[in-house]
């Protein structure tokens, strides 16, 4: 071959084959590609744990059809789900943004992925963003499902929806600073015995399957300070009792959330 031709076929060659022609761009993909799609993996990885499922689905799902069928508690005036089915959304929110949560974190923590996940193109933020994501599309499928049984089980649910989403909201984002303080300070086994700990007595003494005035005054005046009593009682005045906006309830679940993220920013340790 010929330098000419060599030389026309190298410089070919180069015009065809320009630099990043058959390369990957370099570089971190979006940010909010990165975010979708690390919430997407937590909530497929959430729905795949039967431990999570037991907890967020087939508890409040038992709890609400039981004590809906059988006279355990007296629940006052009405149908025992009118009364029920609030508390019941409230223990969902629970279980998903505090103690699945918790548990979850805890031992990626442990396991060292979040130290992993910590030295990714995805910030810290970005992280903390994708889990909150997931507890939400989770937590839209728990209260569609219960919605449906409590339905079914005859619920007349009134009142305002905002009311009800914005009390899901803040109670969720309380919930989730709580869960994410404690998997981020505790041992990943000191976090699984807590988190159940708290789940057992918050479900008994919160309001959410016991009406809060079986209790003696002194307890129902602290009781009624607890994320899950002020997220079950304001759920419940507004969907049984067809109340307005419920501004204590939703003050006390915004200071929750205000101290619960702020202390699981200052404090979290990620390995």
């Amino acid at each position: 071959m010929s330098p000419e031709t060599t030389g026309t076929a190298t410089g070919t060659d180069a015009r065809t084959t320009a630099a990043g022609t058959y390369a990957p761009s370099p570089g971190a993909a979006p940010l909010p590609r990165m975010i979708a799609a690390q919430a997407v993996l937590e909530t497929k990885m959430l729905l795949r744990n039967g431990e999570q499922l037991l907890l967020t689905v087939i508890i409040p799902t038992l709890l609400l059809v039981l004590f809906s069928a059988v006279d355990v508690v007296d629940t006052g005036d009405g149908e025992a789900v009118d009364f029920l089915a609030p508390g019941i959304l409230a223990l969902a929110v629970m279980s998903t943004a505090f103690t699945g949560q918790a548990i979850a974190t805890g031992f990626e923590r442990r396991y060292g992925v979040l130290k992993r996940l910590a030295v990714s193109p995805l910030p810290r933020w970005g992280l903390m963003t994708a889990k909150t994501l997931s507890v939400l599309v989770t937590e839209v499928l728990q209260v569609i499902l219960v919605t449906v049984i409590a339905l079914a089980l005859g619920w007349s649910p009134h009142g305002s929806p905002f009311a009800v989403l914005l009390l899901l909201v803040l109670g969720t984002a309380a919930f989730s600073g709580l869960g994410l303080l404690m998997a981020g300070t505790l041992k990943a086994e000191a976090t699984l015995a807590a988190a159940n700990l708290v789940f057992l007595l918050l479900l008994v003494g919160g309001g959410v399957v016991v009406p809060l005035d079986k209790f003696p005054q002194a307890a129902q005046d602290a009781l009624g300070l607890l994320p899950i009593t002020a997220l079950s009682e304001g759920l419940r005045n507004v969907l049984k009792d067809g109340a307005g906006m419920p501004w204590g309830n939703l003050g006390i679940l915004a200071a929750w959330a205000v101290v619960g993220l702020a202390a699981a920013g200052r404090f979290f340790r990620w390995e």
